[in-house]
């Protein structure tokens, strides 16, 4: 795989659609599917195609705004009705997760203080818009303060995935890493490949060599040899 410099963006907003990476075409193609419905978000959720919590609660938010700007409803109570439908639908994808949840609630009780169905309509998609922006932003300052830990040369070994493919983009472990690397430190990465579904080898592997970090992929039955011989100063996760 090329590097390239450019942070992956997981999930957008996209002129009235839901724009994701397909996570199970990875590593090996980088595609993406644009979904038009909630329906559609629900299923890419519920398929693992999105995945990580803060990810999978914006694109769940994003499923709500589609429902609404998609809706033919002439009166505010129509379209909440319908809204609540959609987000029963969206919230049974991953009953136990707590993004998803906020992210669906945080769409109901705003849009619930507009009067008309335009005015709905035109906030949500603001709301989604902000919440994607907070989520890098958040990202971000998390990656600049953990980088701070980070010394040139270290040897920082990661587990599962935490990047950008499980946030909006940037990511929180992988954040860090991202920081360090930008604010000129060299560092490696060790990658487990996290059995059994992999997440390790088809997706934080991906995102490093993407950005052009660094990366052995290890199985994760080499951890403890790797901690014994002291070839790791750094732990992420």
């Amino acid at each position: 795989m090329d590097g390239n410099k450019n942070t992956l963006l997981t999930v957008t907003w996209n002129n009235g659609t839901v724009k994701l990476i397909d996570q199970r075409k990875l590593p090996e193609n980088l595609e993406y599917i644009v979904c038009k419905t909630y329906h559609e978000v629900a299923d890419a959720i519920k398929n693992l195609s999105i995945r990580g919590a803060p990810a999978i609660g914006v694109a769940a938010a994003m499923g709500l705004a589609l429902c609404a700007v998609n809706d033919n409803s002439n009166n505010k109570k129509d379209l909440l009705a319908n809204l609540d439908l959609a987000y029963r639908s969206l919230i049974q994808t991953r009953p136990t997760a707590i993004n998803l949840k906020w992210g669906l609630d945080k769409i109901i009780e705003e849009s619930d203080k507009y009067e008309t169905v335009q005015e709905i309509k035109d906030n949500v998609i603001k709301m989604v818009k902000k919440m994607s922006d907070d989520d890098i932003q958040t990202n971000k300052s998390m990656g600049k303060f953990g980088s701070r830990l980070i010394h040139d040369g270290d040897v920082i070994m990661t587990h599962c995935n935490a990047g950008a493919l499980a946030t909006v983009s940037y990511g929180t472990a992988l954040g860090v890493i991202r920081s360090a690397k930008e604010s000129g430190k060299k560092i490696s990465v060790f990658a487990t490949e996290t059995r059994p579904v992999m997440q390790g080898s088809r997706l934080t592997a991906f995102e490093l060599v993407h950005d052009e970090i660094d990366v052995s992929l290890v199985p994760d039955t080499a951890v403890g040899y790797l901690m014994m011989n002291k070839m790791i100063d750094k732990v992420i996760v």
